[in-house]
Parts: C-alpha cells; sequence; structure tokens
C-alpha cells in the first residue's frame, strides 16, 4: 500500500521580517541618543556651582559689667 503525505507549502508568517524591525529600532536608538548628547555634553560643561545667600543672624547680646577689685601690694598685710 502507498502512502501519500501531503504537506502544505511553506508560507511566511507576517512577524518574519528579516530582521528590518530591529535595524530600525537600532537606529532609532542611536539618533536618540546622539540628540540627547549634542544637547547633554555642553549643558553639563556650562553648569555652575548653585550659589546659597543665607544672611547671617544678628545677635544681640548684652555682657555684664564685671568689676574686679583692685588689689595693690600696699593693702596686702605683710608679717
Amino acid at each position: 500500500m502507498t502512502t501519500v503525505v501531503n504537506n502544505p507549502a511553506p508560507v511566511k508568517e507576517d512577524g518574519d521580517r528579516g530582521g528590518s524591525g530591529f535595524l530600525v529600532g537600532v537606529v532609532i536608538i542611536v539618533i536618540f541618543l546622539g540628540v540627547i548628547l549634542y544637547f547633554a555634553i555642553p549643558a553639563i560643561k556650562n553648569m555652575k556651582p548653585v550659589e546659597i545667600n543665607v544672611p547671617t543672624p544678628e545677635i544681640n547680646v548684652e555682657s555684664p559689667e564685671v568689676v574686679i577689685p583692685d588689689t595693690q601690694p600696699e593693702d596686702i598685710p605683710s608679717e
């Protein structure tokens, strides 16, 4: 007895485009990175340190008067 196998002809699927989608994605990423670097590098070079001006508080404290008694050698009793 003879066996007949009917295989359908190969059909190319819709998702199989030979890697063109991958290539387009890589090109888009390279262009995006180029634009980012084109604008980011000059911006980074022109960055200056941030200046923060905080006014110093004015504190007025009255100092008490200190009186030191004058002791002279004449006032000390001698032996």
